[in-house]
């Protein structure tokens, strides 16, 4: 993999960062961003905790998806002030991804600024929050509704890997879903890593970007850019969409939520080896 840095900067004016980074769809991390929103000193485990600590939620762990793995079913439930004690004491190789928080507790939002300066079209009844015990993994993908992502890490580190859009079959982009075949898993780490570039030879290739995002931290990631990320820490964060500008962008967001997830969907109920193993050939892996 042929990996840089992102460009990083304290503040940005709004034209700066459509001419040099929304337009031509290129990362940015912009540090002070959220260091001017009350939840930059606010948000903390307790403070969610008796928040919305009494509210049920889905958790994830590590394992990569098979050709029986339903799209986002999560491996198990429990309360959110459970599994933040759980997060606290230790690592834990378990995440909570999507968690729309604010519906539980509205009075969150009054923590945080949209960015409407810098760009238009945020979804603003779906700000989600991200969380993850120390050694917990996000497997690499894209995001299926292509938004722009504005991605604000609270608490700890997190590393991140990133690849434009265009790089989907240098990453074994498994056909009809938004996933790689490919394991990244501490890529970063000699000796360690389970990147398997003799089983997917054509990551050599792949033209990426990686970085640590740190407690206030806010990563642009542009619409349909692959990620993979890992909790060097545990910690959370908070992702922030913006619809394309474009109608042809938010069509294709739509097709693959309405279109191409229900007929991996229906493939993986009524054919689930067959329609795995056709993904597989068309990369020709054993």
């Amino acid at each position: 993999m042929h990996l840089e840095s992102v460009d990083t900067v304290d503040i940005i004016s709004a034209a700066d960062f459509r001419q040099k980074y929304y337009e031509p769809k290129r990362p940015l991390v912009i540090r002070s961003l959220a260091k001017q929103w009350p939840a930059y000193q606010k948000w903390n485990w307790d403070y969610f905790k008796n928040a919305v600590g009494k509210v049920e939620v889905g958790v994830y762990n590590n394992i990569k998806s098979d050709a029986y793995t339903p799209i986002n079913k999560a491996d198990d439930y429990m309360l959110f002030g459970d599994y933040l004690n759980m997060v606290k004491q230790g690592p834990v190789e378990l995440r909570i991804f999507l968690f729309n928080l604010f519906t539980h507790a509205p009075q969150l939002t009054g923590d945080f600024t949209w960015p409407d300066n810098l760009m238009k079209g945020f979804v603003k009844k779906f700000p989600m929050l991200f969380v993850g015990g120390q050694g917990s993994v996000t497997h690499m993908h894209f995001d299926i509704d292509l938004s722009h992502i504005l991605h604000t890490q609270f608490i700890g580190r997190k590393r991140v890997l990133l690849f434009p859009f265009e790089e989907q079959h240098h990453l074994y982009r498994k056909p009809w879903e938004v996933l790689s075949f490919a394991n990244f898993e501490k890529y970063y780490e000699p000796g360690a890593s389970k990147v398997d570039l003799g089983k997917y030879p054509d990551l050599n290739k792949a033209r990426g970007f990686d970085l640590t995002l740190e407690h206030g931290d806010t990563l642009f990631m542009p619409a349909g850019y692959w990620h993979h990320m890992e909790y060097l820490d545990s910690g959370f964060a908070m992702s922030l969409r913006a619809l394309q500008s474009s109608f042809a962008g938010k069509l294709k967001g739509v097709w693959n939520l309405v279109g191409m997830r229900n007929i991996d969907t229906l493939m993986k109920k009524t054919a689930p080896v067959w329609w795995y193993n056709h993904k597989r050939g068309h990369y020709q892996l054993p």
